[in-house]
């Protein structure tokens, strides 16, 4: 569940944010009349990411079991490499997110009223696309449709508040050791989803070694115990791991991590050239 609630809160700030920074530009620039089809664009957002999460749901309830797990192991995939490009971009470019977006916004208010509902479709719909997709492989990876999506639905309702307080200026914060922080902790959830889904891949009979244990400590850890149950649900724990999962879990761990706590270079000032 708590797994669940930071992608909500991360996805959703993410969104409030760029929602917060288009509609104080607008007002702030005298174009309030301009401000429904950005509203517009976020509900074309939402709405998509609704009936996307919809579809993955009901579309994989009529597969067959092999089909199912290769499905769920192939979306885990996909759902990690995502968050991972996300945290990464996200530490990227928080310093300079207001500046980029108001400049993508002067030029969609240049073309007219379409070019402003793309561009709020576009900023918001990305984060939710990634969400529904994130969610529905942690309700896969923990068999509970309740808890995950509790925990999101918070996660998303955290953000909304937070989005409100910053737009009001109540709330100053440092975005960049925000995001750094969440997202060092993204990480470690990842590297569970994707455990997961290679473990999903065996059951298909995609992968081989299923039956191949790196360790079983479940008479240790019991599954259904409140303590296995909230290792599962944060860190996506399984007491009896494959060695396949074991392996791809600290090959993808253990780099990454590293690379994303490595402290950024300082940019090199452009070299100016001598008058002849």
């Amino acid at each position: 569940m708590f797994g669940n609630y930071l992608i909500g809160l991360r996805e959703g700030l993410e969104a409030s944010l760029v929602v917060c920074i288009l509609i104080a530009y607008l007002v702030k620039t005298g174009n309030q009349r301009r401000l429904p089809p950005v509203w517009a664009g976020v509900a074309m957002a939402v709405a998509l990411s609704l009936v996307f999460g919809a579809l993955l749901q009901f579309g994989s309830s009529t597969l067959t079991f092999q089909a199912k797990e290769a499905l769920g192991g192939g979306l885990s995939i996909l759902s990690v490499a995502l968050v991972t490009w996300m945290v990464f971009w996200m530490r990227r470019t928080a310093r300079h997110l207001k500046t980029e977006l108001q400049g993508k916004l002067d030029a969609a208010l240049a073309v007219g009223t379409g070019a402003l509902v793309v561009t709020s479709f576009l900023a918001v719909g990305r984060e939710g696309l990634e969400t529904s997709l994130f969610i529905w492989t942690a309700v896969q990876a923990t068999g509970d449709g309740v808890r995950p999506l509790v925990g999101a639905l918070l996660g998303l309702a955290t953000s909304v508040v937070l989005g409100w307080l910053f737009y009001r200026g109540a709330l100053k914060i440092n975005l960049a050791k925000f995001f750094t922080w969440t997202g060092a902790m993204l990480v470690v959830v990842a590297a569970g989803v994707l455990a997961y889904g290679i473990h999903d891949l065996q059951e298909a009979d995609f992968l081989p070694g299923l039956r191949s244990l790196a360790f079983d400590v479940s008479a240790t850890i019991p599954p259904d115990s409140w303590y296995g149950t909230l290792l599962k649900g944060v860190f996506n724990f399984q007491p009896d791991p494959t060695v396949l999962q074991t392996v791809v879990w600290a090959a993808y761990l253990v780099p990454v991590m590293g690379l994303f706590l490595l402290p950024e270079r300082p940019k090199q000032p452009a070299a100016t050239t001598a008058p002849a």
